[in-house]
């Protein structure tokens, strides 16, 4: 393709078009079979990126670290404790200092503010790792993993996100509103405590953009209306990165009809795949997940363990495409 996103950042998905989208997905796809193949491709050697991190990560900061250093580049990691952005020094004036000392700057925190004001004021891309509002490396390798599943040509596939709208939803209503992909919100629509919905003008954006590009955008709280014909099943953590504890009990009580279950998975088309983007409380097996059982007897929450452990499940197929896509974003913009 004779695309040029040079110099470009990376902020929402909302920026780029379906053939810049397609192109970073081919991209990624390459990027994957030269690491599966052992081929170097150190192609951007004496470059260097920081990684701002205001929340911490597994994925994110793996894939981001990993792909720079499979492209030659040098990585710099800022965890919260390590950076006076935001306290000592203003978003302007820290994007004004990395940008004379590195070649691109990832921020993965809290308001997309954030990411804008850094953008604005860097002169070098810069690459949303996660905001509040939106996830858009996320969303790409979910695509990248429907693609290896149904092909390149996802136009007619139906995906369905179990549970309340949060920074992943609202990426993956974008690109698949993008990309020609019928895209399902299946949870609480009521306005019960804790409940969140799309904001209205994004909505609006992509429901005119899907019209565009031939597929539909649905909302409902019915399980029943929302599974059918669906490809791929989708949901996420009930409490976010950050949030405070006591919105257990409420998320719990909103969310728990909208648990994955495999009664749930054997109403979705056949061969239909489950994704999450991790971690994922589906056992007991984590503190976190402990204590949950222990205070409300609940063992597993937003899927049960036997659908995350399923035939169908491709949660580290997904996880693995984080590093891929995320590589195929700083090549693309840096070279």
């Amino acid at each position: 393709m004779g695309l040029n996103l040079s110099g470009k950042s990376f902020l929402t998905l909302l920026d780029f078009s379906p053939e810049e989208i397609n192109y970073l997905l081919d991209l990624a796809r390459d990027f994957k079979n030269l690491k599966r193949c052992g081929t170097p491709h150190r192609w951007l050697e004496g470059k260097n990126v920081v990684l701002l991190f205001e929340k911490t990560s597994t994925r994110t900061r793996c894939a981001f670290e990993v792909g720079a250093m499979d492209l030659g580049m040098g990585v710099t990691y800022l965890d919260p404790g390590s950076s006076q952005m935001g306290k000592k020094e203003s978003i302007e004036d820290t994007a004004r200092v990395l940008g004379r000392m590195y070649d691109g700057i990832e921020y993965r925190g809290f308001e997309q503010e954030v990411v804008e004001d850094l953008a604005a004021n860097a002169g070098v891309p810069v690459w949303n790792g996660l905001t509040a509002q939106f996830h858009p490396t996320q969303a790409l390798a979910d695509i990248m993993t429907m693609r290896e599943e149904f092909g390149p040509d996802l136009k007619g596939r139906k995906l369905a996100f179990f549970g309340q709208v949060g920074n992943t939803a609202a990426s993956l209503l974008v690109i698949c509103a993008k990309l020609g992909i019928d895209f399902v919100q299946v949870g609480p629509q009521s306005d019960a405590p804790g409940n969140r919905t799309y904001k209205p003008e994004l909505l609006e954006a992509c429901q005119a953009m899907a019209a565009r590009n031939g597929s539909t955008i649905t909302i409902t709280d019915s399980i029943e209306e929302g599974i059918k014909g669906v490809d791929a099943v989708y949901t996420d953590v009930w409490v976010g990165m950050g949030q405070p504890a006591e919105l257990w009990r409420d998320r719990i009580a909103l969310l728990e009809p909208y648990r994955v279950t495999e009664e749930v998975m054997a109403q979705a088309n056949p061969g239909a795949i489950f994704l999450h983007c991790l971690p994922s409380f589906h056992d007991t097996n984590t503190t976190i997940g402990a204590e949950i059982a222990e205070q409300f007897g609940v063992t597993e929450m937003e899927v049960e363990d036997v659908v995350f452990e399923s035939d169908a499940s491709r949660v580290f197929q997904q996880a693995e495409n984080r590093m891929h896509t995320i590589k195929a974003v700083m090549y693309a913009t840096l070279k």
